[in-house]
């Protein structure tokens, strides 16, 4: 397997103007003892508590499944749900991904030392319910499946690479895979690990793949970058939104973490 077909393509100003704060609307609010959280595709919302308690709100905001089985394993580094039926929890200090159904049950735990990855920052959940992850030690894009089977590897990065990326974000989406360094951009690779093209948003925070868009965050500005047409929609932070921990965002929403709340709005 070779990386082939290098297509860079720049983020060259095709960008709306900064809009103001009445694209967002208020939707509603959740509070309570939430240290993180993530939402799902379907605006399900996945609350952290500072115990590590995992659990799930509908797009209602009713009580859909809780996980409490943390003595194991401590605190989450990454919670992926990008499968709402399968939730996927990484715990970085021990170097394992525990596997939980819709219903938030163990389906099964992966310990990558076992695989011989001892060093991972990224993975994320791949269209056939396997995984991708990054290994920094060996500099290589993985597929594995639950039982940590190598099922795919790209060559080296540092062999392909003046200076190869180190990915904080992998997210899998109409058949072709995100890397995201924060310092060099957005990687996008195919399912057999070729580079398709590389896309120079930089410095983003709560970088996030979602549909046909990318979305992030960078000082007092929120984006939405479309895959397609290579438009940047670019909004002025609503000042009620000034001092948020973290951001998430689904299709047509922005999730905002303040202390023990999440304000959620819609917008265009």
């Amino acid at each position: 397997m070779r990386i082939t077909g290098l297509i860079i393509l720049f983020l060259t100003g095709i960008s709306a103007a900064a809009q103001r704060d009445s694209a967002f609307a208020s939707v509603r609010r959740i509070t309570g003892d939430i240290r993180a959280f993530t939402v799902d595709n379907l605006d399900n919302v996945y609350l952290v508590s500072s115990s590590n308690q995992l659990k799930k709100l509908d797009s209602n905001g009713d009580s859909a499944a809780v996980f409490n089985d943390v003595k194991r394993f401590g605190q989450a580094t990454l919670v992926d749900v990008s499968n709402p039926l399968k939730v996927l929890l990484y715990y970085r200090d021990f170097a394992t991904i525990v596997v939980l159904d819709r219903f938030f049950n163990i389906r099964n735990s992966i310990d990558l030392r076992k695989q011989d990855i001892l060093q991972v920052r990224a993975i994320g959940q791949s269209y056939d319910n396997k995984m991708w992850l990054y290994d920094e030690v060996e500099n290589k894009l993985k597929k594995i499946d639950e039982d940590g089977k190598l099922l795919l590897e790209t060559p080296d990065f540092r062999q392909l690479f003046d200076n190869a990326p180190s990915p904080q974000k992998i997210f899998d989406q109409d058949q072709l895979v995100y890397l995201y360094d924060s310092a060099q951009g957005v990687f996008v690779f195919d399912y057999y690990g070729a580079l398709k093209n590389k896309i120079l948003i930089t410095g983003w925070q709560n970088f996030k793949v979602a549909g046909k868009f990318i979305f992030g965050s960078k000082d007092n500005k929120l984006f939405r970058y479309d895959i397609r047409s290579f438009r940047v929609d670019e909004w002025v932070m609503p000042q009620a939104l000034y001092g948020s921990r973290s951001f998430n965002f689904s299709g047509t929403r922005l999730y905002a973490l303040k202390e023990n709340t999440i304000e959620i709005y819609s917008f265009q």
